[in-house]
């Protein structure tokens, strides 16, 4: 996979809401219980048992999506001692929760920094250029469609589940869709790993492609040895409610810089 780290596609006007849902995942992962202190998000007994009573009340859930059916019992936070030892203590939810909101609060949280500075390199990169041409309230409403779209299009896809559903992905997917139509030959820099980080200049219609069809093959279950923990079918969904959403936007959006070929050494060093 290629890391990308800049698109050489200048943007007209500052994209305040890119900035805004930047800083929104920020602040809402930092008020994560046990997150904002681990690499990983792993922690004590105790973090955990808080950061399940969290998710249970802000995560999205595909059982609750689809068939909206709220657990009687769920985590409330605290340890406890039991027959087989510590654990998280249940109670009926002290909260009425709304699946369809749920959806809304899921995609500000993220499950650790890397998947957090992942998502966020992606929306920094391609985020700007896409409200560039949509305008900020347009791209508002633009990313929040793609968000539910990817959440319920996973939810449908294993409605049964009680699993917590969080993050920006499918949104940020969205986005990346929208951007191989609008832009498919503005150049991105990219480091790829072969021994060590080679900086290239691609194509997005490259970048983001090789992207895509990542996200699919993972969705079926191929060339991971777990895709379990990963919600690649809502990448996949994101993706393409971004690039359908994004297609009557074609006509009349202004050309990026065209690329020069293939970049590599030091013709390849960035300028920005």
């Amino acid at each position: 996979m290629v890391i990308p780290v800049h698109d050489v596609n200048p943007a007209r006007r500052t994209p305040w809401v890119t900035y805004a849902l930047l800083a929104a995942c920020v602040v809402a992962f930092l008020l994560t219980p046990g997150m904002a202190g681990s690499v990983t998000g792993d922690g004590s007994l105790a973090q955990l048992c808080r950061l399940q009573a969290f998710l249970d009340q802000y995560a999205a859930v595909p059982r609750e999506l689809i068939h909206h059916q709220m657990p009687r019992l769920v985590p409330t936070g605290d340890v406890g001692v039991g027959p087989q030892g510590p654990g998280c203590v249940v109670g009926p939810p002290p909260y009425a929760k709304s699946p369809e909101l749920s959806v809304l609060t899921a995609m500000s949280l993220h499950g650790g920094w890397l998947h957090l500075l992942g998502n966020m390199l992606f929306l920094w990169i391609f985020g700007n250029n896409v409200e560039d041409r949509m305008g900020h309230v347009r791209f508002l409403l633009f990313y929040l469609v793609c968000g539910y779209a990817a959440s319920y299009a996973f939810a449908l896809l294993d409605a049964g589940s009680g699993t917590p559903l969080i993050g920006a992905s499918g949104a940020i997917a969205g986005v990346l869709g929208a951007y191989l139509v609008l832009y498919p030959k503005a150049r991105v820099w990219v480091l790829v790993p072969f021994l060590i980080f080679l900086p290239l200049r691609l194509p997005a219609w490259i970048v983001l492609g090789l992207w895509f069809v990542l996200q699919a093959v993972y969705s079926a279950g191929e060339g991971v040895f777990d895709a379990g923990t990963v919600a690649y079918t809502a990448h996949v969904a994101g993706f393409l409610a971004g690039m359908l959403i994004a297609w009557p936007l074609r006509r009349g959006t202004p050309p990026p810089p065209e690329p020069r070929g293939i970049l590599f050494g030091r013709q390849a060093r960035p300028t920005w």
